[in-house]
């Protein structure tokens, strides 16, 4: 299930504009909630996959993600805040599955790299992404965190300042210097 995907450019807001119109849709029809999981459920499941690494775990947490949105759905207080109560609701099944587990989260990489065509240069790319890897493993939580909401789950800077209780600026610019400092350290690596 694991798929490839396109970063989020600054300012771009990947889920477009009409999720409120959809969200509203559900409050009236319970069927129409199907609507919100077909336009989540793959960045939820990439984001679960990435705290989990596991395929069987990520689905179950997924799928308990949906149904305790379901189950709640009638608390949600701004139609416009859905992303973020749904990532929010995930973040806390993952908290509660280590919590029983007691395993530390960790940000995988993706697994389906391409190959080269050239040997040096997979080589030279299997080494980058081992050295960014383990760049990412020492960072804080919080920081892999912001890494995983926004280019696993594809959040917008405002979707992860709700989530992460941030304002978009701060978001924006701990993002911002969070890659320029796993950049940097790529780039001492490869000297």
């Amino acid at each position: 299930m694991t798929k490839s995907y396109s970063p989020v450019i600054a300012g771009d807001d990947p889920l477009g504009s009409d999720e409120t119109g959809i969200v509203q849709a559900a409050r009236q029809d319970p069927k129409a909630f199907g609507a919100l999981y077909l336009r989540y459920v793959e960045q939820v499941y990439r984001y679960l996959y990435s705290k989990l690494d596991n395929v069987h775990e990520a689905e179950d947490l997924t799928a308990q993600t949906f149904l305790a949105a379901f189950e709640s759905f009638e608390i949600l207080r701004n139609d416009d805040h859905f992303a973020a109560w749904l990532f929010t609701i995930a973040r806390n099944k993952a908290m509660d599955h280590f919590r029983k587990n007691k395993q530390r989260e960790t940000l995988h990489e993706p697994a389906d790299i391409p190959a080269e065509d050239d040997p040096l240069s997979s080589v030279i790319r299997s080494e980058q992404a081992l050295a960014l890897s383990k760049s990412i493993r020492n960072l804080t939580e919080e920081e892999q965190e912001m890494l995983r909401l926004r280019f696993l789950a594809e959040m917008s800077y405002v979707q992860i300042g709700r989530i992460l209780h941030r304002n978009e600026g701060a978001i924006k610019k701990a993002i911002y210097r969070l890659l320029a400092r796993l950049q940097s350290q790529l780039e001492a690596v490869n000297e």
